[in-house]
């Protein structure tokens, strides 16, 4: 057995794990002690999936890998995170650094989705979508840490985010690599399109508006 398949049969163990933790953490009540348990069961199996990918990368040379492990490996990384950010003198350097390096990647895959439909290719379109998310919470991030936030419970509003965020590119990854009906395009942003009403719903339904 050689180094590749053992990283692929972590990976793949990672992540059937924490797509099973991470449905039930979406469908149970949100925030006792089994949501709190499943939740880190969820966490730390994506973070041995993304742990694998990365070198399978490099190995084997992968843009939809590539993709999946950095935006998943920041969106559970920053979201265990908020959940411990109550205000912004809580914020690490490390916290600043994830968001640092999510803006390089975004505007990496910005370029790299304007070159790809330069060439007439239209996997760009997905490179443009994650890399324009990867952006956007940089900004996030800017905000909340530099009390420019609007809501005074940002912490829980990132972590809902976040998680949910990286449960979308676990639930893309499976209908990707397992897709044989739809389009290529399509297989790889109808999670975003079907789940993103969830952020936006636990997020409208947690916020705390900050007081002016």
């Amino acid at each position: 057995m050689d180094i590749f398949t053992i990283f692929l049969y972590i990976h793949i163990t990672g992540g059937a794990l924490s797509l099973i933790s991470g449905s039930i953490v979406l469908m149970a009540y949100k925030g006792d002690r089994f949501h709190i348990r499943v939740g880190k069961i969820y966490y730390y199996t994506m973070l041995i999936a993304v742990t694998a990918a990365i070198p399978m990368c490099f190995l084997h040379p992968n843009y939809f890998l590539f993709i999946i492990s950095i935006f998943s490996g920041y969106m559970v990384l920053s979201g265990q995170r908020y959940i411990r950010i109550k205000t912004i003198d809580d914020g690490k350097p490390f916290d600043k650094i994830l968001a640092y390096t999510i803006l390089i990647f975004g505007l990496v895959f910005l370029g790299l989705g304007g070159y790809h439909l330069y060439q007439s290719k239209l996997f760009g379109i997905i490179f443009l979508v994650f890399g324009t998310i990867c952006v956007s919470f940089y900004f996030q991030d800017f905000k909340n840490f530099s009390g420019k936030s609007k809501f005074a419970n940002f912490g829980l509003m990132s972590h809902i985010q976040r998680m949910i965020g990286g449960y979308i590119s676990s639930i893309t990854a499976f209908i990707v690599v397992n897709n044989k009906i739809l389009p290529g395009v399509i297989a790889w942003l109808l999670p975003t399109v079907i789940l993103v009403p969830l952020i936006i719903y636990w997020s409208r339904k947690y916020e705390k508006k900050r007081m002016v």
